[in-house]
């Protein structure tokens, strides 16, 4: 398979990504979009470790770490959303004020 397709489908993914958290007032919307980007760079780092062709597998380990980051990130995450939907009766991000002064 051709490296630039993979490249670009990474890109694309990761574009609507960005999208998706500047655009969307939902948290837990938001949180869906922060994993789209981290599954794109999972994709560069496989394709780039495969055209490599590295004997020692780095681009499949990194992505491996980046896995084992996102599950930690959505379980604190998902917490957080489900705390602030207690106190505040609400998820949008609009509306949180919690850290102001």
């Amino acid at each position: 398979m051709n490296l630039a397709l993979v490249l670009t489908l990474g890109a694309l993914l990761f574009s609507i990504g960005i999208y998706g958290v500047l655009a969307r007032r939902n948290a837990v919307l938001v949180l869906m979009s922060i994993e789209l980007m981290l599954n794109a760079v999972n994709i560069n780092l496989v394709a780039f470790g495969a055209w490599f062709q590295d004997k020692l597998a780095v681009g499949q380990i990194f992505a491996l770490f980046v896995i084992a980051v996102a599950a930690a990130e959505v379980g604190i995450g998902l917490a957080i959303v489900l705390m602030i939907f207690r106190n505040r009766e609400t998820i949008n991000l609009d509306e949180v004020d919690l850290l102001k002064w």
